[in-house]
C-alpha cells in the first residue's frame, strides 16, 4: 500500500516542500483544496482538478485520493437540488477519469460532517488532541433542516448509490463511502445511520459493484467498538482508502490519542492490510498537534503527520520483513 500525504489548504504548504524527502508520492486532496481557486470553476470541473494536479506535481506528487465533497448535502437530506448535486457527482467522476484520479472518499454526515465536542484536550506530552463527548451534545437544539431521519437517509442514500455506482463503473473510479464519524445515533436531531460496521456493509451492498467500497477510518471503527484488524479483513476487497488514528475510549467518549498510545493493535492492523492484498493509499490522520505548532486546523498538524508517517513506515517496513522470512522457510 501506498502512504499519502493530506493536503486540506494552505496550512498544509509545508508538507508539499518536504514530500520527496520523506519518500511521499501520493497526495489526498480535497474539492478544491486551495483558497486560490476562482469562483466561476466549480470544485469538481477540469480546470479546478487540473490546477491542483499541477501544482502537485511540482513537488513530485500526483493525487490518488480526492475527499471532502461538501456539495453533496442536498442529495444527503433529500431536497429539490439532491438530483443536480448527484449530476454534479458524476460529473467530478467523469473529470477525475480523465485526469487520473483514480478514488474518491464521500460521507453520508449531512449538517455536520465529522463532529467534535473538544479541540484542545491534553494528551501525551502536553499536545492537543481533539475529542467527543456525547453528553456535550444531548441537549443542542434542532438545526434549521429540522429532523433529519434515518429512514430518510438510507432511502436519499440508496437513490445516490443508483445513479452514481454505474457511472463509476463506466469511468472505472473507486467510491469510498467514510463511516459516520462520531458513531453515535443523532446529533442536534440529525441522526446517524453508518455508524456500525454491519451498516457499513450494509451500505455498500445496496448497489453491489467491485467499485463501490468504503474508506477504512480505523479510528472511527475503534470507536464503534470494533476489532479493527478482523474488520480490515471482513471488508477485504471493499476497502479502496484508509485513515491511519487511533483514539482513547468509546463511540460516546472519546478522545484521539498518538497513533500508537491508543486502544487498537496497531502491527496487527497493518499486518491485516497486508493479509487482504490492499494496495490503496493510506493517510495518517487526526494527529494531536505539538507543543508550538499552531492548532488552527486541529486534528491536521504538520509534526503530527510526520511522527505518524515514521510510525506507520516503520510497522509497515517490520511487517514486510517478517513475512519475507516466513516466505523463505516455507
Amino acid at each position: 500500500m501506498d502512504i499519502a500525504l493530506n493536503f486540506f489548504g494552505d496550512h498544509h504548504a509545508p508538507l508539499k516542500a518536504i514530500a520527496q524527502q520523506l519518500g511521499i508520492n501520493k497526495a489526498v486532496c480535497t474539492v478544491p483544496y486551495s483558497a486560490k481557486q476562482s469562483a466561476y470553476i466549480e470544485s469538481w470541473h477540469t480546470l479546478a482538478l487540473r490546477s491542483q494536479m499541477l501544482e502537485m506535481k511540482q513537488y513530485g506528487m500526483e493525487i490518488a485520493v480526492l475527499e471532502g465533497i461538501k456539495f453533496i448535502d442536498a442529495a444527503k437530506l433529500g431536497t429539490n437540488d439532491a438530483d443536480q448535486a448527484i449530476d454534479n457527482f458524476c460529473t467530478l467522476l467523469k473529470n477525475m477519469h480523465q485526469l487520473g484520479i483514480k478514488t474518491v472518499c464521500y460521507n453520508w454526515m449531512p449538517i455536520f460532517g465529522w463532529f467534535r465536542t473538544n479541540l484542545e484536550v491534553p494528551v501525551r506530552g502536553g499536545a492537543l488532541a481533539t475529542a467527543f463527548s456525547l453528553d456535550a451534545v444531548k441537549d443542542l437544539e434542532e438545526t434549521s433542516a429540522g429532523k433529519v431521519k434515518a429512514e430518510d437517509l438510507w432511502k436519499n442514500l440508496a437513490y445516490f448509490m443508483s445513479r452514481v455506482v454505474p457511472v463509476a463503473e463506466m469511468y472505472k473510479i473507486q467510491l469510498a463511502l467514510h463511516p459516520d464519524d462520531p458513531p453515535v445515533g443523532e446529533i442536534a436531531g440529525v441522526e446517524r445511520i453508518l455508524t456500525s460496521s454491519d451498516a457499513m456493509m450494509k451500505a455498500i451492498d445496496l448497489v453491489p459493484s467491485e467499485y463501490n467500497g468504503i474508506a477504512f477510518c480505523q479510528g472511527t471503527f475503534a470507536t464503534m467498538g470494533s476489532n479493527v484488524p478482523k474488520e480490515i479483513r471482513r471488508f477485504d476487497k471493499r476497502i479502496h482508502f484508509a485513515h491511519f488514528r487511533d483514539v482513547t475510549g468509546n463511540a460516546e467518549q472519546f478522545v484521539e490519542c498518538f497513533a500508537d498510545d491508543g486502544i487498537t493493535d496497531m502491527e496487527e492492523t497493518i499486518e491485516s492490510y497486508y493479509d487482504i492484498g490492499f494496495k490503496g493509499v493510506i493517510r495518517p490522520d487526526h494527529t494531536p498537534t505539538f507543543i508550538g505548532e499552531n492548532n488552527q486546523i486541529p486534528g491536521y498538524g504538520i509534526l503530527g503527520n510526520l511522527f505518524t508517517i515514521g510510525y506507520l513506515r516503520g510497522l509497515m517496513e517490520a511487517i514486510e520483513k517478517r513475512k519475507i522470512r516466513e516466505n523463505q522457510r516455507l
